[in-house]
């Protein structure tokens, strides 16, 4: 449930800008009607409706997350602050400038907070996955420096690999690739460092079902 609305933001720009894109001539005049006042010119063509549309609806979804949060009284973690921050300053940028550059740069720079936010804090002495994920595993310390780098290293690929898409394929492929190519490159980053780290989970399970053997046998 919590990756579905983590994700939901995504979900609804992609679903808004394929409607958009299907329906060119509605997207123009739904966004010159309701966008006028906000876009430079107050009129929007065809090429960039769907755009400016799905970008509008990520600005509401992303305000729509912090405040439902906020009205349960739980924490809104750092990373959807910033989050909110970049969709709301680059995604203006975007409306009021008919331009999509803007908004295309909001995952990498949110991709490169994050490989900034580990990199302070193990400079710091923190591991940030490790007070992520430490509740779940045992691993050595080396291992989980390890971890944290990997983390970095993957959040920066991230970044650079969607400024690439964005700037060598159009618009809609850029679109594709956010919502399948984003989640679907993490999901190989996760299985693959899930594969790699499972030699430490099955050692710690020897080691706790050998201290609950019954007959005291390792």
């Amino acid at each position: 449930m919590k990756l579905l609305f983590d994700f939901l933001p995504i979900l609804l720009f992609f679903g808004m800008f394929k409607y958009a894109e299907g329906q060119p001539e509605w997207a123009a005049a739904t966004a010159s009607q309701w966008l006028g006042f906000m876009v430079e010119g107050s009129v929007v063509g065809p090429a960039e409706a769907p755009v400016l549309l799905a970008t509008v609806v990520v600005i509401v979804a992303t305000l729509l997350q912090v405040g439902w949060l906020l009205l349960r009284g739980r924490k809104v973690d750092t990373m959807l602050w910033v989050s909110l921050a970049l969709v709301v300053v680059l995604g203006g940028a975007t409306i009021y400038f008919h331009s999509e550059t803007f908004i295309k740069w909001k995952p990498t720079l949110l991709y490169w907070a994050m490989a900034a936010g580990l990199l302070i804090g193990q400079l710091m002495g923190k591991n940030g996955i490790r007070a992520l994920m430490g509740a779940q595993m045992t691993l050595p310390d080396l291992v989980w420096l390890r971890v944290n780098q990997a983390w970095m290293a993957f959040f920066g690929f991230m970044g650079a690999i969607n400024l690439w898409v964005a700037y060598q394929f159009s618009t809609a492929i850029w679109v594709n690739f956010k919502l399948f190519g984003g989640i679907g490159l993490m999901l190989v980053f996760v299985v693959a460092q899930s594969l790699a780290l499972s030699k430490y989970m099955q050692e710690d399970n020897e080691s706790v079902d050998g201290q609950t053997d019954p007959g005291g046998k390792p």
